[in-house]
């Protein structure tokens, strides 16, 4: 099949029969948000659609493209949340049978919402621990019964409906200059592009890419789709390892820059949106307002028409924890470090003094040793970071040692939770953070899959309510047997690294040499 051209997405976008089943989203101005920025920060409003995601657009639009034969054997998909809840909706509504696979990770919230919008004519079969096993098995069960596979994103029909999302923008906002775009599988990024590119060219277009899924950037370092050795588990809605072939032959042409964005400012722009709209935007969802702040910053723009996009609100509950735990810190609103204080009388209460009146939000102190203790301090920021190097060198003044730990993501993740655990004695420890399948008994799995071979000596473990747990695990390995066990660490199949040399591991958690 010949690629379709620039002209041919053109006639799909605006032929797209995606009002069948999808809506045209408002776009917000965020008025707090645009005040704070100096520019004028407009929101299209995904989350409006029936299953609160932008991907309805694509998956209606392919199955109105099958033929009566295709419609009749049914239809296959894989995905872990809004692709099959798009699906799930578009074939209720056009009567086509349809199977989803979804992998055994996924959270119940999501499995009931594919079955709830889909009823009678969705079948959800759960199988493999990841998004690539279930793709695989929905490729083999789709061979074996003669069933139309629905990719979530590199498919050119799929692409022409995101991409009605651009010829709804340009009549909303004529006016627009920029236009910042969450890229996972690349399938909004290409539609809009494609489609906007032919009519205002002079239109800016940035793709936002998640710090630890950033398979854009990756290809377009080496000029192909790559695949990265992992991805990120906050972000699930981009977790993409490999964007599509077609997806980056669009977007390597037509998308304008590339911005990456970390967790916690991913967080900060999930509260952003809220104080604007009262809408929960799922991490993927708020990808575009965490880029518009940070390229603003960067780049001191001002007076500029700006638009991101909500494209997904989706999230589950407990992830909120999350969030809040993490959106002052992405902001620079607040700040956690490591101060080392000196075991004399009145060296507590002159740290504080140095301190002063800033809220304090954390304070983790135990007594360590006869010469020093090592605290843990988060502090609320009204200035940003500058306010924090104040007060490092007031502290330092005071002869207190300090060591920013704002973007360590063990201490934040782990340590905050631990501080105050050394051992009473040397141990030969090495620790480790891994990564495996959020699923029932996993943790258990994880326990049982360690072994009993070497002591475990320290254990962290989290679930926030995302599809892979996180552990922060320590070890007593004698000497000699370190090869041993790196080698066992290699035939368990999770990912992990050594965080022994980590500097909050360091100053709180480790024996004192």
């Amino acid at each position: 099949m010949n690629q379709p051209t620039y002209n041919d997405y053109l006639k799909k976008i605006l032929l797209a029969p995606v009002y069948d089943a999808a809506v045209q989203s408002d776009v917000t101005l965020m008025t707090r948000l645009s005040h704070l920025l100096g520019n004028e920060v407009f929101l299209k409003r995904e989350d409006q659609q029936p299953v609160k995601s932008f991907k309805l657009r694509g998956a209606y639009n392919r199955l109105t493209t099958l033929t009566e034969k295709q419609r009749e054997a049914g239809i296959i998909a894989a995905s872990a949340g809004n692709h099959a809840q798009g699906l799930a909706y578009g074939a209720k509504m056009c009567g086509i049978k349809a199977t989803i696979v979804m992998p055994e990770t996924t959270p119940g919230i999501k499995v009931e919402a594919v079955k709830r919008f889909g009823g009678q004519f969705v079948n959800v079969i759960q199988h493999g621990t990841s998004f690539d096993i279930a793709s695989q098995y929905a490729y083999q069960v789709g061979e074996e019964r003669g069933l139309t596979f629905i990719p979530p994103f590199d498919d050119p029909d799929v692409i022409a409906g995101q991409g009605t999302i651009g010829k709804e923008l340009l009549e909303q906002l004529p006016h627009l200059d920029m236009i910042f775009v969450a890229v996972g599988g690349g399938g909004l990024a290409a539609g809009i592009a494609v489609y906007l590119k032919q009519l205002r060219p002079d239109i800016k277009i940035i793709a936002v890419e998640a710090e630890e899924s950033a398979c854009f950037k990756a290809a377009k370092q080496q000029g192909k789709p790559v695949a990265l050795p992992s991805v990120g588990i906050f972000a699930d809605g981009v977790a993409v390892k490999t964007m599509g072939a077609e997806t980056f032959r669009l977007c390597n042409a037509l998308i304008d820059e590339i911005v990456t964005v970390t967790n916690d400012e991913i967080c900060a722009a999930i509260k952003d949106i809220f104080d604007d709209t009262r809408v929960i935007a799922e991490p993927a969802g708020a990808l575009s307002v965490a880029a518009i702040k940070k390229y603003v910053k960067e780049h001191s723009l001002s007076k500029t028409k700006l638009a991101g996009i909500l494209c997904g609100a989706n999230i589950n509950f407990h992830t909120l924890r999350y969030v809040s735990e993490r959106c002052e810190l992405g902001e620079r609103k607040e700040a956690v470090f490591a101060a080392t204080i000196p075991e004399r009388t009145g060296a507590f209460k002159q740290f504080c003094e140095c301190v002063g009146d800033k809220a304090i939000t954390e304070f983790n102190y135990r007594y360590a040793g006869e010469r020093e203790a090592h605290v843990f301090v988060g502090i609320r920021l009204k200035e940003g970071a500058q306010e924090f190097t104040a007060l490092a060198d007031t502290l330092q003044n005071g002869g207190f040692d300090t060591f920013d730990l704002s973007d360590n993501e063990l201490a934040k993740l782990h340590v905050r939770h631990m501080v105050g655990g050394r051992p009473p004695t040397i141990l030969n420890e090495s620790v480790f953070a891994f990564e495996f399948p959020e699923y029932p008994g996993a943790l258990l799995r994880f326990l049982s899959t360690l072994g009993e071979r070497w002591n475990i000596t320290l254990f962290h473990y989290r679930n926030h309510g995302a599809a892979q747990g996180l552990v922060l695990a320590g070890f007593d390995i004698p000497p000699g047997s370190r090869e041993e066990f790196d080698e066992h660490l290699k035939q368990l199949d999770y990912q992990y690294q050594d965080v022994s040399n980590d500097p909050a591991y360091r100053f709180f958690l480790s024996t004192p040499k």
